[in-house]
């Protein structure tokens, strides 16, 4: 069993910046990959950024060169930083654990006004 929990969600304006966090606590043994995924109301969840136990990096192409994900291991944590944020990148991000099974988090409300 892993447990998840989000934080640095709030609301910025367009071209502005955010940090997000997700600490992974439980069986943390399990976890072999991890990333950030978001959802936007009436809207299918899409992955958004991803991140390999050798440490390489997958982005979707909507932010890529503005997103970055990283990982802490000392913290069994990973982050999130946007900058140069948008109106459309508003919505509920969740962090996503993949191990023997896979968790989600319980998500982080992201708001970027015009």
């Amino acid at each position: 069993q892993v447990q998840l929990v989000e934080s640095g969600g709030g609301l910025v304006q367009a071209g502005g910046s955010l940090r997000l966090s997700c600490a992974a606590s439980g069986s943390v043994f399990n976890i072999n990959r991890m990333g950030w995924y978001r959802q936007a109301p009436g809207k299918l969840r899409e992955r958004v950024a991803r991140i390999n136990n050798d440490g390489t990096t997958d982005y979707a192409d909507s932010v890529k060169g503005r997103f970055t994900i990283s990982r802490d291991n000392t913290k069994n944590t990973i982050y999130l930083q946007m900058n140069s944020l948008k109106p459309e990148d508003t919505a509920v991000y969740y962090c996503k654990a993949e191990g023997s099974s896979y968790y989600w988090g319980q998500g982080t409300q992201v708001t970027v006004s015009s």
